[in-house]
């Protein structure tokens, strides 16, 4: 692979499978962007991956803002190269019942996750045309088949799906291609504030989770991120606008 091709944006990595993701594309080669809201968040990220002798550069920006986005694409192609891998997986809950339910927390939900993911791949998109090589990889998740309690959630990983399909069909003639990852359970900070709000300890809630899974255990981090590995290689060229439901088991 060429040494335009070799920059990749991860968001929200600053922990969990975004973490995880930016740490598996470092051993991969890969200069990663840490990105993250906040900066000083994508330190152990960034450290992890310096100290295993990779590349990283942390950079703090708001995924829905788009003049932030773009801020932080000029600081990534000045210091890291044009961008040719982009995972979107940025993401944030705000859950509850639908008639408990407020704009704010609607929107915020739909903002991080389907704005920020047109802010990114449309800032990404000319290096990857210009590299006539890219890869995205947008997060979405089971939720997208629906989910008690998580109607923003549940909608705004759903729109992922149709967004990844359009990047499929608009970039491929490019040597783009776009796929999205459905995981199921995976154990990280946000599943276990889920636990929390439930009212359940989470080593229960993983129990009760693995119990329902035909691999009998509930996912890790690091699943994702080997999926993810593959999806933004030179070997996965033939495979676009395809979701993968990572959870276990078949989902429908």
């Amino acid at each position: 692979m060429a040494q335009d091709r070799r920059t990749a944006v991860v968001t929200g990595a600053a922990r969990g499978i975004g973490a995880a993701i930016a740490k598996q594309l470092a051993h991969d080669g890969f200069a990663v962007a840490v990105l993250d809201l906040n900066e000083a968040s994508c330190k152990d990220t960034v450290e992890a991956i310096t100290t295993a002798g990779g590349t990283a550069l942390a950079v703090g920006a708001d995924v829905a803002d788009e003049a932030s986005v773009a801020a932080a694409m000029e600081r990534i192609v000045a210091e890291l190269g044009g961008p040719t891998v982009l995972v979107n997986n940025a993401g944030i809950t705000r859950d509850n019942l639908l008639f408990k339910m407020d704009v704010a927390d609607w929107d915020a939900v739909l903002n991080v996750h389907l704005r920020g993911a047109f802010l990114m791949s449309r800032a990404v998109q000319k290096h990857m045309v210009d590299a006539s090589f890219g890869r995205i990889v947008n997060l979405s998740s089971t939720s997208a088949l629906g989910n008690r309690g998580q109607v923003n959630y549940s909608a705004a990983k759903a729109g992922m799906q149709g967004f990844t399909k359009t990047l499929a069909i608009e970039l491929g003639k490019f040597g783009v291609t776009a796929n999205a990852i459905a995981p199921g359970f995976i154990e990280t900070e946000m599943t276990a504030a889920t636990a929390e709000r439930l009212g359940i300890g989470f080593e229960d809630f993983k129990r009760m989770a693995a119990s329902q899974i035909p691999v009998n255990r509930v996912g890790q981090p690091e699943d994702i991120a080997n999926l993810v590995s593959f999806l933004v290689s030179e070997g996965a060229g033939f495979v676009s606008g395809q979701v993968i439901y990572a959870a276990g088991g078949p989902k429908a």
